[in-house]
């Protein structure tokens, strides 16, 4: 039975005159039909939000003490790994991964980010210190953080689960009210976490969710919304851009994680082995579609034919599409309209004198996966470094391998991109790692390795890959409000 996805608006389950449907990407079932949100929905959400996190109705949410917040959000959170099947299931059917993936790097994971964002805010400490001004003066000051008000969630279709509690948990966690619009092609996991908040002690109006696109529908209507006081995103770096833009008006707050055209460098003394396992990760899990994957890899040129066969043969090799395969394996793109983008650009390839050692097409099968929005892990060589596939983002299965002679071409390579979100140094010499990473203008680094990642670390990004810090204490920071007391000291009447 398709299922029905609602608005979930001030605590309330609500429909709409507007649908949408969500297929499968990985045979083109339908497997469901979306309410989406108008923008008196929308506007409904903003206002119960704004009430119960800086207005009238505080002391229900934002203004409740820590601690006492806290306690609900763990309560939630340990409701929200018991749905952890469902959360799973969701997120296969929008996405075709396998249950591999999504339960290893997924479901619980993404779950306890709640409770891990709760345990860094209790040690979010406030500061205070006293001083002597200019007149004679004593005083003492001190900090403390208010919530914002209303924040904007919006997220990506890649790991949606995960990308909603990056930003929902910080949200609530500091008092704020979180709208949540996901991606119009990753509905499900919002639902049920919406569900599990609904059955939770988080007053009605703390969050929302809406469904919907960009352009004329949820997403423009939450973020063009005055009373919305920041707006985390991760997407496009042109919607990004078009994001800044609205949030302007007001001068509101934005916390905006972007795309990239990771670079990885692979040195003469690397260890072939370990590079293998890396890069097969950093390029094709997820079918290329995370924000730090692999696109291009410069290779020392005494190790490039090595590395291209070594590649090419992993790449021949990959399991696709096995929602049931116990072990590393691909899923489809996540539409077919991305898989055409993806397809449009393998195409330009040899007509810019490069030449695929793996893959470069759609593969075929004799079942229901010929519905779906496959496509080979592809490797390419010889492509000048100013052809499309090169500078253009794919967010695909996707490598792009060229030789260098020495550290500061293989640096000047990687840094040639208007991107900075990430990059893998593939050394042996600890001496080289650390000379060449402060050298990439990039938010996160990597040493022989890719995506080993605290969730609550640091992470930023460089020119068209984002502005502003997200992760742990920076997004608990960024979800609220700084204010500074500072008090007079008198001096003793005795």
């Amino acid at each position: 039975m398709t299922k029905e996805l609602k608005n979930y608006i001030a605590g309330r389950w609500v429909t709409s005159s507007k649908t949408f449907e969500k297929r499968s990407p990985f045979n083109g079932d339908l497997v469901a039909t979306v309410h989406e949100a108008t923008a008196e929905m929308v506007d409904k959400a903003v206002t119960k939000g704004r009430e119960v996190s800086i207005g009238s109705q505080a002391n229900q949410w934002g203004d409740l003490p820590m601690k006492q917040r806290l306690a609900v959000i763990y309560d939630f959170a340990d409701n929200l790994i018991a749905r952890v099947d469902d959360l799973i299931e969701a997120d296969m059917a929008d996405t075709g991964r396998s249950y591999w993936q999504a339960s290893k790097f997924d479901g619980a994971r993404a779950a306890r980010l709640f409770r891990g964002y709760a345990d860094a805010a209790i040690s979010l400490e406030n500061r205070s210190t006293q001083f002597a001004g200019e007149l004679g003066f004593k005083g003492m000051w001190y900090t403390n953080r208010r919530p914002k008000g209303v924040i904007a969630c919006i997220c990506p279709w890649n790991v949606p689960l995960l990308m909603a509690a990056m930003k929902v948990a910080p949200a609530l966690v500091m008092g704020n009210a979180a709208i949540l619009k996901p991606s119009e092609e990753t509905p499900s996991s919002a639902t049920v976490l919406a569900e599990v908040i609904a059955a939770s002690d988080i007053p009605d109006g703390a969050f929302s969710l809406v469904h919907g696109f960009g352009v004329d529908s949820a997403g423009a209507f939450l973020t063009a919304h005055p009373q919305v006081d920041a707006i985390t995103f991760t997407g496009e770096s042109g919607t990004g851009a078009s994001i800044m833009k609205v949030a302007a008006k007001g001068l509101r707050d934005v916390s905006l994680e972007l795309g990239g055209k990771n670079a990885a460098l692979v040195f003469e003394d690397a260890r072939m082995d370990a590079v293998a396992e890396g890069m097969t990760r950093s390029a094709f899990f997820n079918c290329g579609q995370i924000c730090f994957c692999t696109e291009r890899a410069y290779v020392h040129r005494s190790r490039f034919d090595e590395y291209v066969k070594r590649m090419a043969n992993i790449a021949n090799g990959i399991v696709i599409g096995q929602r049931d395969h116990d072990g590393f394996n691909i899923p489809p793109l996540v539409s077919h309209s991305h898989r055409d983008k993806v397809k449009a650009l393998l195409d330009t390839v040899p007509e810019h004198g490069g030449e695929f050692v793996a893959g470069g097409g759609i593969p075929t099968f004799d079942d229901e996966r010929e519905n779906g929005a496959f496509i080979q892990p592809s490797i390419a060589i010889g492509s000048p470094e100013d052809a499309p596939f090169v500078k253009q983002e794919l967010f695909g299965p996707v490598l792009h391998v060229a030789p260098f002679d020495d550290e500061e071409e293989a640096i000047a390579l990687a840094n040639d991109t208007q991107y900075g979100l990430g990059a893998c140094i593939w050394t042996e010499n600890h001496s080289r790692a650390l000379r060449v990473a402060p050298k990439l203008r990039v938010g996160h680094t990597w040493v022989n390795s890719w995506q080993i990642r605290d969730l609550l670390s640091p992470l930023t990004g460089a020119g068209s890959s984002g502005i502003g810090e997200q992760g742990g204490r920076h997004s608990l920071e960024f979800s609220s409000l700084p204010q500074t007391v500072t008090m007079r000291i008198f001096e003793s009447d005795a």
